[in-house]
């Protein structure tokens, strides 16, 4: 053997290889739980909400089985004008109607606390006036009876002069008188809120001349509307 050649002490199995490294992945069971209980408490409150809709809608179809609320039902039962004159943008009038006001139910009674009257003509508004309150109770008719009087500036446009003087030609002219409430509702010791109700009334109302009024162009009582 060469004295330059290493010497070999046993068999030799190449670079030594380190030991793979082990990775410990955290377990789940915290975030399940935590998932668990938010969709346990998001459940909860989706079913108490549910509750409580069933519950507030029982009640309310109880309600209605026992009061049967109607609507209230408001008619213009006579309309008299003896003055219509337009000249200058001016409307010289002089309109008088009378109201019946019906409450048909038979447990509410009706408070009306606000109730203005406007008068208008082509969507312009020519006299306003607030009309004396009342109660009401169940099942009873009040009429109010008052008189637009007096003149009011009301600019129409070319259009709407058109269609007044075919008005004049017929001696008849659509007039709408609104009425704004603020009415309360009574059932026994119980009173609501007060709600905004709006009656709306189209009127054809025939011109009154000295020679009076026409069998043909009597005025004919008139539903209103009533509204929320």
């Amino acid at each position: 053997m060469s004295a330059n050649q290493p010497q070999l002490n046993g068999a030799y199995y190449g670079p030594a290889i380190p030991p793979s490294k082990s990775y410990h992945r955290p377990g789940r069971g915290g975030g399940g739980l935590l998932g668990c209980c938010c969709g346990c408490i998001f459940s909860l409150i989706f079913k108490l909400i549910l509750s409580i809709v069933i519950i507030i809608g029982i009640a309310i179809f109880i309600f209605w089985l026992i009061v049967r609320p109607n609507v209230v039902k408001v008619h213009v039962t006579d309309a008299s004008l003896t003055q219509f004159n337009y000249s200058g943008n001016t409307l010289n009038y002089n309109l008088t109607l009378n109201f019946s006001i019906r409450n048909p139910n038979k447990k509410l009674g009706i408070y009306y606390d606000y109730i203005e009257a406007r008068a208008l003509f082509q969507d312009s508004r020519f006299d306003s006036d607030l009309l004396p309150t009342f109660y009401q109770g169940h099942k009873n008719t009040t009429v109010l009876g008052h008189v637009f009087e007096g003149q009011q500036v009301v600019p129409l446009s070319t259009d709407q002069v058109s269609e007044l003087n075919k008005e004049n030609s017929k001696g008849v002219y659509d007039i709408r008188v609104k009425l704004y409430l603020k009415v309360r509702f009574k059932l026994g010791a119980i009173k609501t809120k007060k709600v905004k109700p709006k009656v709306t009334c189209d009127l054809q109302v025939p011109l009154t001349s000295s020679k009076g009024v026409s069998s043909s162009d009597i005025f004919q009582t008139t539903k209103c509307d009533w509204s929320r």
